[in-house]
């Protein structure tokens, strides 16, 4: 007896495509990340426009995915794109930076008196390593490092609160003060500073102290929201001295 076959036509070419489409989104994705560390480092100057045909080239990649990489850090606030004008880094705003860190120094402050009663014993050594990490490149000077190991540093405490609700929200207003954070180490006695700070952060967590590690880290996240104000505040008045010279 004949087996009876389908007389559905087979999509071809289906898996192809899907996995192009998966490919490209990929790159898209990418070339954000590259772009968001190229912003958040200064290489592209605040309110600059940033030129898709040198980017292109220096990235090596088509303007298409790099069209859609903006549209991913527009939506982080890095970047405005306007109609037939493309894309400009977004200017710091010290009255958006006083309202950013605020928010965040509240998020910080209510997870780290959550990680303070929840973190496992992994995690906390997890810190410490990262904070003995920290330490190393704030003597050596290494400024890249020593920042993407403070940021880590931060994630972790957030993560080690277990709240997923939480942890979203932070991802989402951590993207926007990376730049400035970075902007203000920059200024050499906030290294200093903010090493001690996170010692003792380190410490009330390590005793449990809820409130203490708290408070600990929400007076960290709002000093660091005053420095950046300062180092903004006198970088318009020297261009501003300038312009008027």
């Amino acid at each position: 007896m004949p087996v009876a076959t389908s007389s559905k036509p087979t999509k071809q070419g289906t898996e192809p495509r899907a996995n192009s489409r998966s490919a490209q989104i990929s790159l898209c994705h990418k070339v954000a990340s590259k772009l968001r560390e190229m912003i958040i480092r200064g290489d592209f100057e605040s309110g600059a426009p940033i030129r898709e045909v040198d980017v292109s080239r220096t990235l090596k990649i088509s303007r298409t995915p790099l069209r859609e990489a903006f549209k991913i850090l527009a939506s982080e606030g890095l970047v405005h794109i306007r109609p037939n004008q493309g894309a400009r880094v977004t200017s710091i705003d010290l009255r958006e930076i006083k309202e950013l860190f605020e928010t965040v120094a509240g998020v910080e402050r209510n997870a780290a008196e959550l990680a303070a009663q929840r973190y496992t014993p992994m995690e906390l050594r997890q810190l410490e390593l990262l904070q003995d990490s920290m330490e190393n490149k704030f003597r050596s000077g290494d400024l890249d490092a020593y920042f993407a190991i403070n940021q880590r540093v931060h994630r972790l405490i957030v993560s080690m609160a277990h709240n997923s609700t939480l942890q979203s929200l932070h991802d989402w207003l951590f993207v926007r003060v990376r730049r400035a954070r970075y902007f203000a180490l920059g200024a050499h006695e906030r290294w200093e500073d903010s090493i001690e700070e996170h010692r003792d952060i380190l410490d009330a967590l390590r005793r449990r102290q809820p409130l203490e590690a708290g408070a600990l880290v929400e007076r960290h996240v709002r000093e660091t929201g005053r420095v950046i104000g300062e180092v903004i505040l006198q970088s318009q008045t020297s261009k501003r001295d300038i312009s008027d010279a």
